[in-house]
């Protein structure tokens, strides 16, 4: 605009457009200033205002005095209607910036950022942008005509910027029209429509919003509640997360993402609270919410049965478990006594790990847990949470709800392939805990030195390597080859190490300098591995494995036990299909999306990156592969799992096959591809 201005002073150029804005009235004194709450139109207003006060201050240091003036109007306002100090600015913005806009826009040009306690906030750093590209463009054509420049880009500033503003009563709907515009413009958070309902609500009815912000709302808006985690097939803010699992724990009610800001407008109705008293339910709840949290990110150190429920579930990867939580923990009612929570958390522990043993699908888990939270909100079953919750469970029938008994699940982990078929997160914790089961770690009692093992570190091991056709043969006259492939995964044939170890020595004998026996005789640290050696006298053999099986699921069901004489009444034959997975599968499923970036995880080929495309095949390089494999094979010129090699999340680390599970979880399948991770990567 000032360079239309400048090019042609005599012409009155179309201003340029900024959209709408919804602002509503306050009552006001009569007298006093008149005041106006920013509905719609927060950024583009606190923006301009910085992009004005930047512009102001290199006026006054070219002393383009008479322009200086001018443009001060938009920014201050008249002293004598200042009675407090946020009236001092045309534009207060929202608490969490305010220090930062406080003292920038304060300070006296030309100004010295260098000094500002606030420099490195990005407000700071928008004014330091805006002061430093007016500048350029005034002094662009040299000293002689730096005032007439600034004259024009006064004048637009002032006269070609335009909005139109929707001004609204006191007593108009603003939360509707608010939600209503921004339908169609930037996706706004459950957790955005609430604190604007909320914060709407208290100004209305004339409580103190600033008070109410600092105590009970300012903590949302750090970065831990901000951070964005996986929910369903989709990313939402953890604060977002986190409301729709206390509106669940509130409500016994399933809750999807879309509804709840909706859903909690009604639940503030229907629970006719005070919304203060209503923030303050929040904020204690967010305390509980973060303490689980916290708890499941410990991976070293004493954990207390909450902080190792919280990494179980966790590793399960299971966000529907915490409207439970938020119900048991609730600060609000009556303390349900430490016998019966520790039994509750044994219980859904059991129900979910079990049911991921044995592959059940985890379709109905949500039904489940609102259901169970109506169920305790019943007849004072709360104090009796524990047993009320296992009797429950144990009633389920249906398969996304039953329990599965110990008969199901040692026919399962008899020949389930659980390396190949079980995430290895998940497998990685069954193996923790059996190794702190085997140091003691049962019930409440307390293990061997008193430490749990380290969780999330250790390697998962086959003792018999899967390459065994090297160093390994069948017995003398035995040509069952596809039956051993199949053995070597199972849990009988696998351990925890320290450290991963390198291939000549994974493939080696079990005898010998080079051989397995030696290896674990060298790391074992831990006790599991103590027991391989001392039960083991003779070589490592098929029969070996399957005895172990047989011992590990003992431990299993000790672990993680049902109710006396539980019969699951489901078949140990259960079969479950089997699906040829590719990238078109995750396509229609929307679990990926057209143009997606897939980044291989060795560090060493980031610079080669993978494009979806709308048919399911990739392109690297401009070049087009039909599966992830053959593109993983491009990079390494070697063969390549390429559902492993690729990384659809390098910061999550999150794998196309763990992207992958998650798809055929949904569809209660596995899948057809037996692909190995490239553990030399």
């Amino acid at each position: 605009m000032a360079d239309r201005l400048l090019d042609n002073p005599q012409s009155r150029p179309s201003p340029h457009f900024l959209g709408a804005v919804v602002l509503q009235q306050i009552q006001n004194p009569s007298g006093s200033m008149q005041e106006r709450t920013i509905i719609d139109g927060q950024q583009r207003l606190t923006t301009l205002q910085v992009l004005f006060d930047a512009l102001h201050s290199q006026l006054v240091e070219f002393k383009i005095k008479a322009a200086a003036m001018r443009l001060e109007t938009l920014i201050v306002n008249p002293e004598a209607f200042c009675a407090k100090p946020e009236d001092r600015f045309k534009v207060w913005p929202t608490n969490r910036d305010r220090p930062a806009f406080n003292e920038v826009m304060g300070a006296d040009p030309p100004v010295d950022y260098s000094n500002l306690n606030h420099r490195s906030e990005r407000l700071v750093e928008a004014h330091i942008f805006f002061a430093i590209r007016a500048k350029q463009w005034l002094e662009a054509e040299g000293s002689d005509r730096v005032e007439l420049r600034a004259n024009c880009m006064e004048t637009a500033a002032r006269e070609f910027l335009q909005m139109v503003v929707i001004d609204l009563n006191a007593d108009e709907n603003a939360q509707e029209i608010f939600e209503t515009l921004n339908a169609r413009g930037a996706q706004l958070t459950a957790a955005d429509l609430i604190k604007n309902f909320i914060f709407q609500q208290l100004l209305e009815r004339g409580g103190d919003v600033e008070r109410s912000y600092e105590r009970h709302w300012k903590n949302f808006e750090t970065a831990f509640w901000e951070t964005e985690i996986a929910s369903g097939r989709f990313r939402y803010p953890r604060s977002s997360v986190f409301l729709n699992h206390w509106l669940a724990s509130q409500t016994g009610e399933e809750i999807v993402a879309r509804e709840v800001s909706t859903r909690f407008k009604r639940f503030s109705l229907e629970s006719n609270q005070e919304m203060n008293d209503l923030l303050a339910l929040l904020d204690r709840a967010s305390g509980v919410y973060r303490s689980f949290v916290d708890g499941g990110a410990k991976m070293t150190g004493p954990v207390d049965r909450f902080q190792l429920f919280a990494y179980r579930t966790g590793v399960l990867e299971s966000e529907v478990v915490k409207p439970l939580i938020l119900f048991l923990y609730n600060p609000e009612l009556p303390k349900i006594p430490n016998e019966q929570l520790d039994k509750a958390l044994s219980t859904i522990e059991s129900w979910m790990v079990r049911r991921m043993l044995v592959r059940a699908t985890t379709k109905s888990y949500t039904q489940v847990i609102a259901e169970l939270i109506r169920h305790l909100k019943g007849e004072n079953r709360r104090t009796t949470a524990g047993d009320s919750i296992e009797s429950f469970l144990a009633s389920q029938k249906s398969d996304g709800r039953y329990w599965p008994d110990d008969q199901e699940l040692r026919n399962t982990l008899r020949g389930l392939p659980a390396y190949r078929r079980l995430q290895r997160g998940r497998l990685r914790m069954v193996l923790e805990a059996i190794e702190d089961h085997l140091r003691g770690w049962k019930g409440d009692s307390t293990g061997l030195g008193g430490e749990r093992v380290t969780r999330g570190k250790y390697a998962i091991e086959h003792i018999m390597p899967r390459k065994w056709n090297l160093n390994w043969p069948l017995p003398e006259g035995s040509r069952v080859e596809v039956e051993r492939d199949a053995l070597i995964h199972t849990i009988g044939n696998l351990t925890l190490i320290t450290r991963r170890l390198n291939s000549k020595l994974s493939n080696g004998p079990w005898e010998g300098d080079a051989g397995k026996r030696q290896t674990l005789e060298s790391h074992d640290v831990l006790i599991m591995n103590r027991e391989i050696l001392k039960n083991q006298t003779e070589a490592w053999s098929d029969s070996s494995i399957r005895n172990r099986s047989d011992e590990l699921t003992n431990l299993i069901i000790e672990i993680w036990p049902v109710p006396e004489g539980h019969r699951s009444e489901q078949s140990s034959e259960t079969v479950t299909f089997r699906h040829r997975v590719d990238l078109t599968d995750l396509l229609s499923g929307g679990y990926v999306h057209v143009g997606d970036v897939f980044t291989p995880r060795p560090k060493k080929y980031v610079d080669f990156k993978a494009t979806l495309l709308s048919d399911g095949r990739l392109d690297v390089g401009g070049k087009i592969y039909s599966t992830p494999s053959e593109a993983g094979k491009s990079i390494r010129g070697r063969s390549t799992n390429g559902w492993y090699f690729f990384l659809v999340d390098p910061k999550l680390k999150l794998s196309l096959g763990q992207v992958r599970s998650k798809y055929l979880a949904s569809i209660s399948a596995d899948d057809e591809d037996d692909e190995v991770e490239d553990d030399d990567d």
